[in-house]
């Protein structure tokens, strides 16, 4: 494997690690410690704070005023829509049917990637996402009937499923930008457009937010990770995953979430490891094998979109 694709599956496993922790840690202070709206939000402009101090520290880039238009899609897309719609659905409804319905994201990365950099649709991807997506969902369903709670909602079900529609695209539409941009570039306007739509609308909610109000020592601990590693670190990352490996692969780091949770839990003692979770594990890494392995067409810097 040249070194280039193997760093970007190394960054796209730390993506799959950070977002597999944050996603009980989100769970846990919701809504108690701060609305749905009101962590989206904080996400978002601590991103914007952050990577635009950063930026003062990194090589200038001038973005033509013409290409402005693709960093405002592109924080619709892949801030303001996937993380509102993916927060507020975890909100309303289970881990357990978030883990599932992400395993989706491939397919739908397939296809816009199909339409928008015409790569090719070999039977070797489509089988890697079936594969990828069996062995996820094994995982999940095998959790969930070793559970006793287990909540469900149509609504927060299809603001997940929402989420993992755009993101896919997300991933397709961003990947000529990142050919042309550095990372920095790209999420400093990106997350500056979000916070312009988004604090008219959410900024009370943050004011009125618990762990603002009265913080607590592991409630703070739980924000700082999700702020700094499970938004600016893996929002800086992502760009440099697409640099390297397609926008189908690095969907499929989707199917990891449900196992890096599964193991998480446990290394402290709230799960036992089986076969089943063997199983689920090799089916995962074989299907994001296949993936790989299909064929890959060369994304061009000057692709229109």
């Amino acid at each position: 494997m040249p070194k280039d694709r193997r760093t970007g599956h190394l960054v796209m496993f730390a993506v799959t690690l950070i977002f597999g922790i944050n996603i009980p840690l989100s769970k846990s202070l919701l809504p108690t410690w701060i609305s749905p709206e009101g962590l989206t939000l904080s996400r978002i402009i601590f991103g914007t704070v952050l990577f635009w101090i950063v930026s003062l520290f990194t090589t200038y880039e001038r973005v033509p005023l013409k290409e402005h238009h693709l960093f405002f899609v592109g924080a619709l897309c892949g801030v303001v829509f996937n993380q509102g719609l993916f927060i507020t659905g975890l909100n309303m409804t289970s881990a357990i049917d978030a883990s599932i319905i992400i395993t989706s994201g491939p397919l739908f990365a397939m296809i816009f990637a199909a339409i928008l950099l015409k790569e090719p649709i070999s039977f070797l991807k489509v089988s890697g996402i079936f594969v990828g997506a069996s062995g996820a969902i094994l995982l999940v369903y095998s959790g969930h009937h070793a559970s006793v709670s287990h909540t469900s909602n149509l609504t927060g079900n299809l603001m997940i499923f929402g989420s993992a529609f755009i993101y896919a695209f997300y991933l397709v539409f961003s990947k000529p930008l990142t050919l042309r941009y550095s990372p920095i570039t790209m999420m400093k306007w990106m997350f500056l457009y979000a916070t312009i739509l988004l604090t008219p609308f959410y900024y009370k909610q943050i004011l009125s937010a618990p762990v603002y109000l009265h913080p607590e020592k592991i409630v703070v601990l739980q924000m700082i990770y999700t702020l700094v590693f499970a938004t600016f670190l893996t929002y800086l990352l992502i760009p440099m995953a697409q640099q390297r490996i397609r926008p189908t692969t690095i969907s499929m780091y989707n199917n990891f979430q449900p196992l890096v949770a599964s193991l998480v839990a446990v290394s402290v003692g709230m799960d036992h490891f089986s076969a089943i979770k063997l199983l689920s594990a090799v089916l995962i890494f074989c299907g994001v094998y296949l993936v790989t392995r299909s064929k890959a067409k060369p994304v061009e810097e000057d692709v229109k979109l």
